[in-house]
């Protein structure tokens, strides 16, 4: 049994409207980035405004990029996709200002990946979406992010996020680590929570931060809470390609072929997932 096999997956929900649910996040140090000193350089991380049915957290890695994870364009109750000219991305959102208010003109979401289905490591591994804003972002202050490729285990990463409790001001969890990647997906000593869905994970080696991955799902494995993300490589690529060919307008799901289902025989992993 290989280690994603290990861990029961418990979800995250879509923002704080579901903040009674789950157990809280705060094992490891958080810094609050609620002042302008705290903040600087951070403010390309943002919080989705999700239309009216929570938040998540998206970062900018173009002027009209934002990347989050795919899973927050889609309504929990319902499943359908969430109209996204209803969503807004609030760059640098802090004590209720940002540093650029920007709507969503296009979202892709990986044609891979199945809100349906059980979380599963199929699913977090193209648990990714692309927003294309309606105008870009051009303040001086707020700086896109570069990506890079996916860390090693045992690499040190951090991630900022807004979360239960945190939806005000993002904070910064700068010392946490890979503990496994397999089958695309990342598994991390992070600690997230409700909102913390799309939140960058960063890499800090050579200096600059850059972005590594995206929180998908909190999980335990071992009775230790973790977070889970999938490596970008491929799907970021797959993601860039579907603006590129003029995708992303309509609200269409995601076809069904190609796609690998609990049950599968690709899928032996042995995890015991729960539906979010």
């Amino acid at each position: 049994m290989g280690i994603i096999g290990r861990f029961v997956a418990i979800g995250l929900a879509l923002g704080g409207a579901l903040a009674g649910q789950g157990a809280a996040a705060g094992e490891h140090d958080l810094q609050r980035l609620d002042t302008m000193d705290a903040a600087r350089g951070w403010e390309a991380v943002g919080r989705l405004d999700l239309d009216g049915t929570g938040f998540c957290t998206g970062a900018l890695i173009a002027p009209d990029l934002v990347l989050t994870a795919a899973h927050c364009l889609f309504d929990k109750a319902s499943g359908t996709r969430i109209d996204h000219t209803g969503i807004e991305f609030l760059a640098g959102w802090r004590n209720g200002r940002a540093s650029a208010y920007r709507s969503v003109r296009r979202a892709v979401v990986h044609p891979e990946y199945d809100y349906g289905s059980a979380l599963s490591a199929d699913r977090v591994r193209n648990d990714l979406a692309l927003l294309e804003l309606d105008q870009p972002i051009r303040n001086t202050s707020v700086t896109p992010f570069q990506t890079a490729a996916r860390p090693h285990k045992g690499d040190e990463v951090g991630v900022v996020s807004y979360a239960r409790n945190r939806s005000e001001a993002p904070s910064l969890e700068e010392v946490c680590g890979v503990m496994a990647r397999q089958q695309g997906v990342l598994i991390m000593s992070c600690s997230v929570d409700f909102g913390s869905s799309g939140a960058p994970i960063f890499s800090f080696s050579g200096g600059a931060p850059r972005i590594v991955s995206v929180v998908s799902a909190k999980a335990e494995m071992d009775g230790q809470k973790v977070a889970l993300g999938t490596s970008l490589d491929e799907p970021l690529g797959v993601l860039k390609s579907e603006l590129a060919a003029g995708k992303g307008h309509g609200l269409d799901p995601a076809p069904l072929t190609n796609r690998v289902r609990v049950g599968d025989a690709r899928n032996r992993t042995g995890a015991k997932f729960i539906r979010p």
